[in-house]
């Protein structure tokens, strides 16, 4: 279930039409925001406003949810200077959505149960020409009485089967504006899990398309999901967005920001006295954009002073400031 915002939900019917394009962030209620995130999520924000876009925020809470992060969420970045255009759109609320987009594919044909644990995909030879990892397609062309067996296995252990997307595995190419082609195949991806949770893949495109978003500001670990979700906007004949990547920010080990690095989240780098003009300060200095001579202290600066045809595509390590 959704938690409560301060705002009132309006957007959690299906979304009007909308008369502008829009950008949006997208965070997961999972808990506190880091660096890294409130770093892609400005960016986010920088891009909308200097293009005229309508800046739109999405909880997406269909899986992992921490009580209260998503009203947390919202209010850092309101300290930060940047409230949403629109009321934030909330996941759990558009599961009718989901399935609709769900049963017009399963209309074409090109959806089938699968029956694999992640151990059996794991254990199984790969498919031709499939990248690494992939589904290797091992219930793609079950006959019924496989399926009806599989099925009764699986009902048995407490479980159910996946939904998975029938492709023929032919690559997809993106063009994304700082990182130019994103070229990969798409493989036969989980639609909806076997807990009944509707996959990440499916819904990001569906919001996207509904909500006007027509061009994605995002992590450039989510880079390489580009081309599975074009396949799929077309596929739903929902329009495809255009694709900006940004640059992650790591730890020393150039892995991804977490907990035991130390004060990596909003509220830990205020308890060691940063201040909203102290973020605004580092995510110049990160991005290149500032030094010795200019700060930006709030987001008015990042507007004027970001150039995305000048941004760097390399990852930014973050050295936690240490406690007293």
């Amino acid at each position: 279930m959704s938690e409560a915002i301060t705002e009132p939900n309006a957007q959690s019917a299906e979304p009007r039409p909308p008369s502008t394009g829009a950008g949006r962030f997208a965070p997961s209620p999972s808990g506190d925001l880091h660096i890294g995130n409130i770093r892609s999520g400005l960016l986010a924000y920088v891009r909308a406003r200097q293009t005229g876009r309508r800046f739109l925020w999405r909880i997406e809470d269909l899986d992992r949810v921490q009580p209260g992060s998503a009203q947390s969420q919202l209010e850092v970045f309101a300290e930060l200077g940047i409230t949403p255009d629109e009321p934030p759109l909330v996941q759990s609320d558009r599961l009718d959505i989901y399935a609709e987009a769900l049963s017009r594919l399963e209309g074409q044909g090109l959806v089938y149960e699968c029956y694999c644990s992640r151990k059996d995909i794991q254990q199984a030879p790969s498919a031709p020409h499939s990248p690494p990892g992939a589904y290797p397609g091992t219930c793609r062309d079950l006959l019924e009485p496989e399926r009806k067996r599989h099925r009764q296995r699986l009902h048995e252990q407490g479980r159910a089967p996946a939904l998975r997307l029938r492709t023929d595995h032919a690559e997809v190419t993106v063009h994304d504006r700082l990182l130019g082609e994103i070229t990969a195949p798409v493989d036969d991806l989980v639609l909806k899990r076997g807990d009944g949770v509707f996959a990440y893949n499916l819904i990001v495109i569906v919001d996207d398309g509904t909500s006007g978003v027509d061009e994605v500001v995002r992590g450039d670990d989510l880079a390489t999901s580009a081309p599975r979700q074009a396949h799929l906007a077309s596929l739903l004949e929902l329009p495809q967005p255009a694709w900006l990547h940004v640059p992650l920010v790591v730890n020393a080990d150039g892995r991804r920001l977490a907990k035991r690095d130390g004060a990596v989240t909003y509220q830990q780098l205020r308890a060691l006295g940063w201040t909203p003009q102290d973020v605004y300060a580092w995510m110049g200095a990160s991005l290149g954009f500032t030094g010795a001579q200019t700060s930006w202290a709030c987001i008015d600066d990042m507007v004027t002073g970001v150039d995305f045809d000048c941004l760097k595509s390399s990852e930014t390590v973050f050295v936690p400031p240490s406690g007293s």
